[in-house]
């Protein structure tokens, strides 16, 4: 008599599946866009059907604003972590501008675009856009307020500051779809010469070396 052993398909944790159903859609929007995002995409991806999908997110306009906020908010844990511990303030500001630049930065970049494209048609991503944004004026302008705090910084307004900053950010960032073969030294420079401008600091302070800015 022949046997035979039936594997069994593992039932996840509901909330470990909604982590690992919005984690796959960040990775699509980020190498394919946001456009490419739905039920039935995401669940071909994790091979399950997309009526599972679906139970988690009955609308893939909610699955695409949770993927968008999923992969901004991860960018800015690496860029400003909301825990600064031992390093000044003027070194955590260099070291977020080094990391503003290159490939990965510009991937990121790419889906900033894409959002707030296509945030003039979708009301859910509109809303978590400016929840995002939210969050990074918030973010960079404690580090700059904690900068101010130890002397570090000179600023009256650090949220303005850190406006003044993004802005510039953005506007660079604005690039990352065409093939410009790099800006100028100057304008490369500018969201950085910005900073040191409007926060009393040395030309060159913010692109020293992390190990040595600040000592």
């Amino acid at each position: 008599m022949s046997s035979s052993v039936q594997r069994k398909r593992v039932r996840k944790d509901p909330a470990a599946r909604r982590a690992e159903i919005v984690a796959t859609a960040a990775t699509v929007a980020l190498t394919e866009g946001l456009e490419c995002i739905t039920l039935r995409r995401i669940g071909e991806e994790l091979d399950v059907r997309p009526g599972l999908i679906s139970h988690y997110f009955p609308s893939a306009e909610d699955l695409v604003a949770e993927a968008f906020g999923y992969a901004a908010t991860a960018e800015l844990d690496s860029l400003v972590p909301a825990e600064r511990t031992g390093d000044s303030a003027v070194r955590h500001l260099a070291r977020f501008f080094e990391r503003t630049t290159g490939e990965r930065y510009d991937a990121v970049s790419r889906l900033w675009l894409n959002a707030r494209h296509l945030s003039r048609y979708r009301p859910v991503l509109r809303d978590r856009v400016a929840v995002q944004e939210a969050a990074w004026r918030g973010r960079l302008s404690g580090l700059i307020g904690d900068g101010v705090e130890r002397g570090e910084f000179r600023t009256e307004d650090p949220h303005m500051t850190a406006i003044q900053i993004l802005v510039v950010l953005d506007g660079l960032g604005a690039h990352a779809n065409t093939d410009t073969g790099g800006h100028p030294e100057a304008v490369a420079r500018m969201a950085v010469t910005t900073a040191e401008r409007e926060l009393g600091l040395a030309p060159g302070t913010l692109t020293r070396p992390t190990d040595a800015a600040g000592s």
